[in-house]
């Protein structure tokens, strides 16, 4: 074939593409490009604009309550505040009197930005929690006795939704641009894909050799076909190698084999017409020798190909030489490996390497062969590591091999002067030598002191790891933590041990939650998890709350459940929770999960119980108000025996209270009933369980249905009403402390908790109800919602939870509460 002259060459690496696209494609892209500038800003704008009327609502919201009384600022913070934020992002305010001291809301951001004196909205982004957030502040013209000032109002909200509404506007407007640009640009790929008609000359170059011509490609190409050409011609080069060495190994064995079987065919021959049986015995012999050792070539040459092949194609796994090495002394024969003596070096034992592992086993048989076969005593095989480097050496006691025939024995078919009257094939050192340069190693052959052959070979290894390391940490962590733990936080701790046996993996759980209720869960998840521990610290919704935020709580929790979800929605908006992106979260009803850190996982109805034994079925209050009623005709009957939560002292209770404020128009003098029969408070529903049970109480409202349920089942003396009138119903939710220790064994709890096996659970014995429907138990939300008569209203989890949890309005609300039913210590 010619060769193409230098200026066919110089004009073979070009680019149609590139020539006649360049331009074309450069328009299109750039008017895309700018297109899609224009429609980004302006998705930006638009939701700017729409968010930013919802933040001024909020602030103007706020600035409407402001009051002043006996010259002091106060807020009582309006539910609508927040209601019209999405649930998707955190909200924080803050109020400033005319002094620029700190009315309600958050201190930091208050002291973040500065006060106005204008009615107008304005607005600012700021980096605030390490979020970023948008601000609006409003100030509100406030005049007394003594003076006249401005009261600055701060509403800040994450971006998340404002992201999304950007990115929603920006994706639904640039899908045309991008489809006609696409059109664009394939049709002037369609015209110029025509012009390729260089492909054409290499198809009819290729389909014209002959089977044998593995020459390179030489015709000219375009750039963007040059890597294929490129690619091809390494392709045949590889496989112009791999049949030239098969056909010089067919060249060789037809060479080396002809010579043994020759023989064969001669001394049989001759023993066919020798009729002595000495001399015939003998001819036998000299057969069997003569076929030993045209099997052991054909054998040689077999693994030969073998390992060509393996070598050629690079396979590489992660393997210890010196198991290797043990594995071939266990397939010798019994008399001949009592004369191999072991001698590896503790590193060398476990040293790795990357490579073939049947070619390095080959090679070592091969190595242990050879010292057998041409010596009679001990054979010594021994392993050390030095710098990162496995040196292996075969030493036995035979003749050796000459100085100037080390380098000759390494080819195939050679074999040196000392081997004459030994059977072999003049292939193991070669087979040797070849898998050594293929591991990137080095083979030296050495003399012996004292006579013999010394073979050493030298391979890089993988660097050890430092064992013990990580299990000596786990140990002092877990030291340290015993002596760390308080020994009265021990004493409050239920731990359940891991059904395997494991100690290593411990989940710590802090909870409301009774424990002999909870106990069920942990079982179900240790059924799944049979190597976790689980430490479950049982506490009160307040003292939850308030201990985890100063640092004071007896265990550090992975994982905190609580029913006061108000205050876990505050955890989280204020940045104390982790996320968790859970594969049941879109089965969770919308209220019942906020953004992806608050989890509800119950359904539990606010119940009133009684004792049918002091009260008749036919006077049992059915709705809020005939309660209120039949407290108010009956005061010295049920005098000091209506029991409801002390608000003050459970989160739960101030949650349903406050709740109970904003729906029903009779809250207020249901409250002033409750303290016109002086009402005992309690902290927990249990405590007014067993009163109410036993006799000593007659009726207690506000109840956790769920911890009804299961008394009355257990067969305690009361009766359960679902008000008709309306029901509120909370959930217990899951958080994901950002301190925890193991967040995703938490993260495995959710999962768990939310799953079919964990609603199966609530909805079972326990009586918490199941929160995601079509489950399967007594207790379903369906099962619940269907014994009463009432409107349900679930507590959603929101930002809207967190009006009632505002410092003043907060404290208001209780001293109103206190000031009207007097609760007694």
């Amino acid at each position: 074939m010619r060769e193409p002259p230098a200026s066919e060459m110089m004009t073979s690496t070009f680019s149609i593409r590139r020539r006649i696209l360049a331009l074309a494609v450069a328009l299109l892209l750039g008017a895309a490009v700018v297109l899609i500038i224009f429609i980004q800003n302006y998705a930006d704008r638009a939701s700017d604009r729409a968010f930013d009327r919802l933040l001024a609502a909020s602030a103007l919201t706020i600035a409407g309550a402001v009051q002043v009384e006996n010259e002091t600022v106060f807020v009582e913070l309006p539910f609508a505040a927040f209601a019209m934020f999405s649930g998707l992002d955190r909200v924080f305010y803050a109020v400033e009197d005319p002094g620029a001291r700190t009315v309600t809301g958050y201190d930091d951001l208050a002291a973040a930005m500065s006060e106005t004196t204008t009615a107008e909205p304005h607005f600012t982004d700021l980096v605030y929690r390490d979020e970023l957030v948008r601000v609006a502040t409003i100030g509100r013209l406030i005049s007394t006795a003594s003076d006249t000032g401005w009261v600055t109002i701060h509403v800040a909200e994450t971006q998340r939704q404002r992201e999304a509404l950007a990115a929603e506007i920006l994706s639904n407007s640039i899908v045309p641009v991008i489809a006609l640009t696409l059109l664009a640009v394939a049709l002037v790929w369609f015209g110029i894909s025509r012009m390729f008609a260089p492909l054409t000359q290499l198809e009819e170059e290729l389909q014209s050799r002959a089977p044998d011509d593995l020459s390179p490609l030489t015709v000219p190409v375009p750039v963007e076909v040059d890597h294929l050409v490129s690619a091809l011609n390494v392709f045949m080069a590889r496989l112009r190698s791999a049949m030239e060495r098969v056909s010089g190994l067919v060249a060789e064995a037809a060479h080396e084999v002809r010579t043994p079987l020759a023989s064969l065919r001669a001394q049989a021959e001759v023993a066919m017409d020798e009729p002595d049986p000495e001399a015939l015995r003998g001819r036998v012999k000299r057969i069997h020798t003569g076929a030993v050792q045209a099997s052991q070539l054909v054998s040689q040459l077999l693994m030969d190909a073998t390992i060509s092949h393996r070598l050629e194609s690079q396979d590489s796994e992660t393997t210890a030489l010196w198991s290797l090495v043990e594995e071939v002394g266990t397939r010798l024969d019994p008399d001949l490996s009592d004369r191999v003596q072991l001698s590896p070096s503790p590193a060398a034992r476990t040293a790795r390497m990357r490579g073939d592992r049947l070619a390095l086993r080959e090679m070592i048989r091969n190595l242990v062969d050879n010292a057998l076969v041409y010596s009679t005593g001990a054979v010594v095989i021994s392993a050390e590591l030095k710098d990162e480097t496995l040196v292996l050496t075969v030493s036995d006691s035979g003749p050796g091999i000459a100085e100037d025939e080390k380098i000759a024995v390494l080819e195939r078919f050679k074999r040196g002067k000392t081997s004459a009257g030994v059977v072999g094939s003049g292939l193991g050192l070669s087979i040797v030598s070849r898998v050594v340069t293929a591991h990137r190693g080095t083979l030296r052959l050495l003399d012996r002191p004292g006579g013999g052959l010394m073979v050493q070979v030298e391979f890089p290894v993988l660097a050890q790891p430092a064992r013990g390391a990580g299990a000596l940490a786990a140990i002092c962590l877990a030291m340290l933590a015993l002596v760390a733990t308080p020994q009265d936080a021990l004493a409050k701790s239920s731990h359940y041990p891991a059904p395997n046996g494991a100690t290593a993996t411990v989940l710590t759980i802090a909870g409301v939650t009774d424990t002999p209720l909870f106990a069920a869960f942990i079982a179900g998840f240790q059924q799944v998890y049979p190597d976790v521990s689980v430490v479950y610290e049982e506490m009160d919704s307040l003292p939850l709350y308030e201990q985890f935020l100063d640092g004071s709580m007896p265990v550090v929790p992975d994982l905190l459940i609580s029913s006061a979800s108000d205050l876990q929605l505050k955890l989280a908006n204020d940045g104390h929770a982790l996320g968790h992106d859970s594969p049941y979260l879109s089965q969770l009803p919308e209220w019942a999960h906020w953004r992806n850190e608050v989890f509800g996982f119950t359904f539990e109805p606010a119940v009133i119980i009684y004792n049918p034994d002091r009260i008749a079925p036919a006077e049992v209050p059915r709705t809020h108000l005939t309660l209120a009623e039949l407290l108010e005709t009956q005061t010295e009957r049920f005098r000091g025996q209506i029991a409801t939560y002390d608000i003050a002292l459970s989160g739960v209770g101030y949650l349903l209270a406050a709740q109970d404020q904003t729906i029903s128009s009779t809250f207020w003098r249901l409250t002033t009933a409750f303290g016109r029969v002086n009402a005992q408070f309690s902290g927990s529903s249990p405590a007014i369980l067993n009163s109410v049970a036993d006799g000593s109480l007659a009726l207690g409202y506000n109840v956790l249905g769920s911890y009804a349920f299961a008394r009355q089942a257990d067969g305690a003396n009361i009766e359960i009403v679902v008000p008709d009138d309306y029901v509120l119903v909370l959930t217990r939710s899951m958080l994901i402390p950002r301190s925890a220790p193991n967040p995703q064994l938490a993260r495995d709890f959710i999962d768990f908790a939310l799953s079919p096996t964990g609603q199966s659970i609530a909805a079972g014995d326990t009586a918490l109800g199941s929160v995601i429907s079509g489950g399967e138990g007594p207790w379903t939300s369906e099962a619940i919602t269907a014994r009463g008569r009432g409107v349900i209203q679930a507590i959603a989890l929101g930002p809207s939870l967190l009006v009632a949890l505002d410092t003043l309005r907060r404290q208001r609300f209780l001293d109103t509460w206190q000031e009207i039913v007097s609760p007694k210590s």
